[in-house]
C-alpha cells in the first residue's frame, strides 16, 4: 500500500514538472512560435539574434525563411529536425553551455547544402557539369558562400 502511494506521488510530481516545464516553454518562452515558419521565432533566444539580424540584411530574406535552408523538405523531416534542434537549442541556451560563435552541426550542414542545391540547381549544374563524380567530390556551396543568408 505504501509503495503504491509513493509511486503515485512520484508520478504526480514528475507529471506536474513535465506540465510546468512544457507550459513555461510554450507560453512564457514562446516555444509555440518555433512550430511556425516565422523567422522571428528563431530569434526567441537572444543567442540567435545576430543570425536573425544578418538574415534581415540578406537578399535571401525576400525568398527564404530559416526553415527553407535549415530543415529538410516534407512534414516529417521538417518537424523531426525542428524537434531535435529545438531540444538541443533549448538545452544549451538554458544551461549556458554554448559557444559565443555558434557552429552548424554536420547534419545541419547537409540539410543546408541540399537546400542550396535544390534552389540553385541550374547554377550548380552549370558549375559542376558532367565533371561531378558524386556527392563525395562535390564542392560545398557554403565553402565559398559562408555568409549567404546571415551576412557574417
Amino acid at each position: 500500500m505504501r509503495l503504491r502511494l509513493a509511486q503515485g506521488i512520484i508520478f504526480g510530481v514528475t507529471f506536474g514538472l513535465a506540465i510546468g516545464v512544457g507550459a513555461y516553454t510554450f507560453v512564457y518562452a514562446r516555444g509555440y512560435s518555433y512550430l511556425s515558419d516565422n523567422a522571428e521565432g528563431c530569434a526567441n533566444c537572444h543567442v540567435m539574434q545576430q543570425q536573425y539580424d544578418g538574415w534581415l540584411k540578406s537578399s535571401h530574406r525576400a525568398v527564404a525563411v530559416c526553415n527553407d535552408c535549415h530543415t529538410p523538405p516534407g512534414l516529417v523531416g521538417k518537424y523531426t529536425t525542428k524537434a531535435r534542434n529545438g531540444f538541443w537549442h533549448s538545452y544549451y541556451f538554458t544551461t549556458g553551455w554554448f559557444e559565443d560563435n555558434i557552429h552548424i552541426t554536420a547534419r545541419g550542414r547537409e540539410v543546408t547544402e541540399a537546400a542550396c542545391r535544390k534552389c540553385h540547381q541550374e547554377i550548380v549544374d552549370a558549375i559542376e557539369g558532367s565533371h561531378s563524380g558524386g556527392a563525395e567530390s562535390q564542392t560545398l556551396c557554403t565553402r565559398c558562400h559562408v555568409s549567404v543568408g546571415h551576412m557574417h
